[in-house]
């Protein structure tokens, strides 16, 4: 990381991008990985856009039909002074597994602000298909990330490994 968890102007404009919401598939997927990870509870970050909102609350509600606990849901700007606040109160909730969903911006920044602030930890942390792009890792730099994993819009995965993002195509057993 830089002397500042900030990401520098010239990159933050570049960052902004138009928000496909979660499929069907992606929300699918984004379970089975929790599921996997025998996560009981979780905390779900998500930026403001619509499209984020939705996948949150998808994944809220399917947990809990699940029988499983969200101990937290904080919300983060694209724009703003600092993400000291909802970074604190993500990483403190303390869950099995952290869950995030936004357009890259606002993550990118929320997730250096967890990196630089808190004991939050990216090997513990799902993310839904916005985030799973080279250009959203990229912003925060993929060797910060170790074993960040989501899924990707057509209910395959991607995953952070060896400083490298990575994305697998859903296999046709899957369905």
């Amino acid at each position: 990381m830089t002397e500042s968890p900030r990401l520098p102007c010239s990159l933050a404009p570049q960052a902004a991008a138009a928000e496909a919401g979660a499929t069907g598939a992606e929300l699918e997927c984004m379970l089975r990985l929790a599921m996997r990870r025998n996560a009981c509870t979780v905390g779900i970050g998500h930026g403001r856009s619509p499209a984020a909102v939705r996948a949150a609350q998808s994944f809220a509600r399917r947990w809990d039909a699940a029988g499983r606990t969200v101990l937290c849901v904080v919300t983060w700007p694209e724009e703003a002074a600092s993400w000291l606040r909802p970074a604190t109160r993500l990483a403190n909730a303390n869950p099995d597994l952290w869950v995030m969903a936004g357009p890259r911006a606002g993550w990118a920044q929320m997730t250096r602000r967890l990196l630089w602030s808190t004991p939050w930890q990216p090997g513990r942390t799902i993310a839904f298909a916005g985030i799973g792009t080279s250009a959203a890792i990229g912003l925060v730099g993929a060797a910060n990330l170790p074993g960040l994993t989501g899924a990707t819009a057509d209910g395959g995965t991607w995953a952070v490994h060896d400083g490298r993002f990575q994305a697998t195509a859903r296999s046709p057993e899957a369905s």
